[in-house]
């Protein structure tokens, strides 16, 4: 097995997401545009996207750590827009993308057409969320985005095999299409309320972070290919089981949380990158098939699906945004009334990704009796078109037009108001507690040592209230962003003492790595706190 190839998309594509951090550009786009421009390269290795590979084993991962960073609670409050947007929107891009192709391409059967639809209904929000985390998005359409992208992906696979069913030949009613598509859903819902109990002691009674770690790298895959097995929906599992750990993450260990979040920032990282990637370098492989078509008819016919994805967006969200309203005096009641800018932006953020991509090349090459699969170069050529125009159009234009409509940013007095209110809080309770286990004679300490966890309550305590202060007036530092900056520099000079003493022998690597662990430690607290 060739290795290579693999290590070079890996490095490639990680070197060109680095770079995007230093331009305007969103690291998905360039991303896309590297894989196009390098596609052509004389030397460079022929790169297919099998389903095969990227349904099981990059889809999970990336479902997963975008289920960890994601609130529950915020996702509660806003189930009904991320259901409008993740079910309803999906299955109404399938009909109308799918009879739009149906109607414009000589020869294209229904059924067919709406496998085109099902594929490029679900919209890729990695790449929307990356743009509105960049430029400041309010937190609620923040969260109604990724909410979509972490559900839709189950409601398109599942229409997908509908319309595939049909498409190749396989006798089904709409019955049995509603029944398909609801054992998915509430399989895969199922099997991951099942898992996510024993999964969540496990991993609250191994005490060992590595093993821990080691399970957290398994989780996506066992919920994922349960579900799978079991012909429900494993994009639902993984997301549920996520949910739920991700809810009740501070029941484990510090020590497995601090690497948890760094290992899977690094495999979300070089995930992202890969398949961005990927989607550029799929060019050769879907230009290869369309020899039978003239060129100015694919384009036009590339052309029509994609303003009729643009087009539907529109047209469900923003009913889907107002209606509710209109008919529910409880919805008016409880809910603030939403302005015509979230709509836009929702709307606009639609772009695709690498799971159309990988549900397009997953199309059988035959149907049953043996026949050729109706048009099927042409399907993968209009999904690759409709990714690529959707990254390029709309994740370039998404940044100017958020700052066009000049949403109001996040009122950062106010959260760091409520910040130190709820740290004011915790540390009242820290410090009663100090005070009650010091008075037990079992835990005496001498006065230095418990003036000291005094010191730590009290420090963090007023280090939040502190940011709301004066600046120094010569460094423009609040008192807080001083005290870290100190203290950093002070463990950096303890760093370089235990570094001398290694060598010249007077302490051992060992021992080194054990104080240097405890410095660590310490900075990283600093640092999480400065940022």
């Amino acid at each position: 097995m060739d290795v290579m190839p693999l290590l070079l998309l890996v490095a490639g594509s990680a070197a060109v997401a680095a770079a995007a951090r230093r331009t305007p550009v969103p690291a998905p786009l360039l991303l896309v545009a590297a894989g196009l421009a390098v596609s052509y390269v004389p030397g460079v290795p022929g790169y297919t996207l099998a389903p095969d590979v990227v349904l099981p084993l990059v889809l999970p991962p990336l479902l997963y750590t975008s289920s960890m960073e994601s609130s529950y609670l915020d996702l509660r409050a806003y189930k009904r827009p991320v259901a409008l947007l993740s079910v309803g929107y999906v299955l109404f891009a399938t009909v109308v993308v799918g009879w739009a192709a149906y109607l414009v391409v000589p020869g294209l059967p229904l059924p067919a057409a709406l496998v085109l639809g099902a594929v490029v209904a679900p919209p890729d929000a990695v790449a929307a969320t990356a743009v509105a985390r960049r430029v400041g998005l309010p937190s609620r359409i923040t969260t109604i985005l990724q909410g979509e992208s972490l559900l839709n992906d189950a409601t398109a696979i599942t229409a997908y095999k509908v319309a595939l069913a049909a498409a190749i030949g396989e006798s089904t009613t709409w019955g049995e299409g509603i029944g398909e598509f609801l054992r998915a859903a509430v399989g895969g819902v199922g099997v991951g309320l099942v898992l996510m109990a024993p999964i969540h002691w496990l991993r609250t009674h191994v005490k060992e972070a590595l093993l821990q770690n080691t399970l957290s790298l398994l989780i996506p895959f066992v919920a994922y290919s349960v579900a799978e097995q079991m012909h429900a929906s494993g994009v639902l599992a993984v997301v549920v089981v996520a949910l739920h750990l991700g809810h009740r993450a501070w029941e484990v260990d510090f020590a497995t949380r601090l690497q948890e979040e760094a290992v899977w920032k690094m495999v979300a990282f070089v995930l992202e990158s890969a398949v961005f990637a990927l989607i550029g370098l799929q060019l050769p492989v879907v230009l290869k098939g369309l020899g039978a078509y003239d060129p100015g008819e694919a384009a036009w016919y590339a052309f029509v699906v994609f303003l009729v994805v643009v087009a539907a967006r529109f047209v469900w969200v923003y009913p889907s945004t107002f209606v509710p309203r209109l008919v529910s005096r409880h919805i008016r009641e409880r809910e603030d009334n939403p302005t015509w800018r979230g709509p836009i932006v929702t709307s606009w953020a639609g772009m695709r990704g690498v799971v159309s991509l990988a549900i397009a090349f997953s199309i059988p090459h035959t149907v049953h009796g043996g026949g050729p699969f109706p048009q099927r170069d042409l399907i993968l050529f209009l999904t690759f078109t409709t990714v690529i125009g959707t990254l390029v159009v709309q994740g370039l234009t998404l940044p100017p037009l958020i700052r066009l409509l000049r949403f109001p940013g996040r009122d950062q007095q106010a959260a760091t108001l409520a910040e130190a209110n709820a740290q004011a809080q915790a540390s009242l309770a820290a410090q009663q507690r100090l005070e009650e286990l010091l008075a037990d004679e079992r835990n005496t300490l001498p006065p230095p040592l418990a003036d000291r966890l005094r010191a730590v309550v009290e420090y963090r305590r007023n280090a939040v209230w502190e940011r709301l202060g004066q600046s120094n007036p010569r460094t423009g530092e609040s008192v807080d962003d001083t005290y870290r900056r100190l203290s950093r520099q002070v463990i950096a000079t303890e760093r370089d003492v235990f570094v001398r003493l290694r060598d010249r022998r007077y302490i051992d690597d060992e021992m080194l790595r054990t104080l240097l662990r405890r410095l660590d430690f310490e900075e990283a607290a600093a640092y999480r706190e400065a940022t």
